[in-house]
């Protein structure tokens, strides 16, 4: 391939991959979110709660009834990318928001059809849009003291009046000139707004960074790697786990200053323990995909922390994949929850890596206590449990020049962005997932700030069984898979798990499902206008009855040749996203959209 025609490639897919208002004096936005967390006639965080379960103790739908769900409205998104993230319901409001130029609406769901009360579309740089990778997606929106609090392409982060939608503050995050972008959702503990930024491939070093939500002041930040100061380590980092890696090692596990251009952004789902105030963040992929130019652990890309929400001071972190060389970005969310291992209770965050192995860690120190694969792996052996780190097959290790076959997972790995839910019934994980492998060769590539920055081809195709994707359940405590629905597309759409034992996902060719928590048996589902990448919800509407509303509209990596029309010409354009997604079939299955979509029962 011409350097000219994968540079040309590498464009195609920076361009793809009335409500409750309580006023801040009488209480903290922490003690607010604790509270309407915990009420389940709303949905006011984007995976339901700081643990990130997306469980829902409403039941009024259930194995029996499930058959009668119909849409009882539907609301236009005014874009065609593809919709991630799903709404909010705060009191009678609900909150959705669109992929770029990211409008956010709020409608009133006491009137009938739920009219708007406000739509706000932020001004954006336009220069954005080219260095965005993979698709112009957007992860949602937040809630806190009567504010509605956002993030935009090109950086901004911004804070609403959530009765008005009239903008009280904004603050430049990131630079698109130097590929920066944002499609996270943030999220919000205690007064801080905490966000984290996108362009791994383009050299960009990741950052988190706190806001306060009144003010819009940035009250902190630490970065991915460099110094001790820039990372923003703790006194007593890793104390628990020293041989994951202490001081100085943002630099010295880079050749030279590589580290300066190494990546490790943070665009995921974040999660929040209030009691031991630590927010979990995770970090993506090193820049370049290729290996080669950057041997060493390359810390701390594809990463797991915990900072202290006040600070931002890492308490520790764990490195999944050293010296990745498969793309295999760590940005994928920790659920919190308890769980009994060896005969003893810990506090637990359970992470499923693209790297194929599900993880599950005490979130109080970092200590690794379970660690196994969740789909086919064939890049690693297994997890050396005393040390931490992968036990590789060397035959799978990418290198620059050369053309390494049949690696599994592929880079979109095992798993990719979309949220895992988590039910306190079942004490079950249920995650969409990948069923992909690839060819990867790396590829020398020059940095240039504000120029693609990836150093590889790909070829990506379906893995053993031949079916794309799955709905998995995971016992996270033994580290083993209890069930699983396969599918014909993977699947990119974060399930949500109720209390009467249903789960609710989207598939890419546009079926909304509900399927029984403990056997997988798929009980009801409906067709709607586009593939689904968003995460279904749940709520109590004002008429008592429980709804369950999702974002259509297909998009993201593995779906951006529809809303981006994108032709089959070359199988290796987009990174491999366009041979993968014709080979699939994806093109025959689904058209681009950008609709919510409501249920409920007749």
């Amino acid at each position: 391939m011409s350097a000219k025609r994968f540079m040309m490639l590498i464009g195609v897919v920076m361009l793809l991959v009335g409500g409750l208002v309580v006023a801040p004096f009488v209480v903290s936005a922490n003690d607010e979110l604790l509270k309407l967390q915990q009420d389940d006639g709303q949905w006011v965080m984007q995976n339901k709660n700081y643990s990130g379960t997306r469980y829902s103790t409403l039941s009024q739908i259930t194995r029996d009834n499930v058959k009668n769900l119909h849409v009882a409205w539907s609301f236009s998104l005014g874009t065609t990318n593809g919709q991630e993230g799903g709404p909010l319901v705060v009191g009678t409001t609900m909150y959705v928001h669109s992929s770029y130029p990211n409008h956010v609406y709020a409608l009133d769901l006491a009137k009938e059809g739920a009219p708007m009360i406000w739509k706000y579309t932020p001004k954006q740089d336009a220069r954005a849009v080219p260095v965005a990778c993979c698709d112009l997606v957007h992860r949602g929106v937040n809630y806190a003291e009567g504010k509605i609090l956002m993030i935009t392409l090109d950086g901004q982060v911004i804070a609403l009046d959530a009765k008005t939608g009239k903008e009280l503050w904004k603050q430049k995050n990131a630079d698109p000139t130097r590929g920066e972008t944002m499609t996270g959702s943030g999220l919000v503990a205690k007064d801080k707004f905490i966000v984290g930024n996108a362009g791994g491939e383009f050299g960009v070093r990741g950052t988190v960074t706190a806001y306060n939500i009144n003010t819009g002041k940035r009250v902190w930040r630490g970065l991915s790697q460099g110094p001790d100061e820039d990372v923003n380590i703790a006194p007593d980092f890793n104390s628990a786990n020293p041989h994951y890696g202490q001081k100085g090692v943002g630099t010295s596990t880079w050749p030279g200053d590589q580290w300066k251009i190494g990546g490790g952004t943070t665009w995921g789902y974040y999660s929040y323990d209030p009691e031991l105030n630590l927010v979990y963040v995770q970090t993506g992929n090193p820049g370049t995909w290729n290996p080669t130019p950057r041997k060493g652990d390359n810390k701390w890309s594809v990463s797991l922390w915990a900072r202290n929400a006040d600070n931002g001071q890492a308490k520790w972190a764990y490195q999944m994949t050293p010296w990745d060389a498969w793309d295999y970005d760590g940005i994928n969310e920790q659920v919190l929850t308890d769980q009994v291992i060896n005969g003893v209770k810990r506090k637990v965050a359970t992470h499923f890596d693209r790297n194929g192995f599900a993880y599950t860690l005490d979130r109080t120190n970092g200590t690794l206590l379970v660690a196994e694969p969740f789909v086919y792996v064939n890049w690693a052996k297994g997890i050396d449990m005393k040390t931490g780190r992968p036990i590789e097959n060397p035959e799978k290790r990418t290198k620059q020049g050369v053309d390494t076959k049949d690696i599994c997972p592929c880079a979109m790995g095992g798993k990719n962005q979309q949220p895992a839910a988590w039910s306190p019934r079942t004490n079950l994980f249920y995650a969409g997932t990948n069923n992909m492998c690839m060819n990867y060769e790396g590829v020398l590539v020059q940095y240039t700030a504000g120029a693609p920055y990836v150093g590889a081809n790909l070829l990506m195709f379906p893995g053993r069984g031949g079916h794309w994707g799955e709905l998995i359940a995971w016992d996270g405590a033994a580290g083993k898979k209890v069930w699983s629905n396969r599918e014909p597309f993977p699947v990119w759409s974060g399930p949500l798990v109720t209390g009467s034992d249903l789960i609710f996902y989207g598939t890419m060719d546009g079926w909304l499902k509900a399927a029984d928590a403990r056997t997988g048996e798929v009980l009801w589902k409906h067709k709607v206008g586009s593939g689904i990448i968003g995460n279904p919800m749940t709520y109590r509407g004002p008429d008592g009855k429980q709804y369950v509303a999702v974002n259509s509209g297909v998009g993201g990596w593995f779906g951006a040749i529809v809303p981006l029309d994108i032709p089959p010409d070359d199988p290796f354009g987009a990174l491999g996203e366009v041979g993968a997604a014709y080979a699939s079939g994806l093109h025959m299955a689904t058209t681009k959209g950008g609709m919510v979509y409501v249920f409920a029962l007749d």
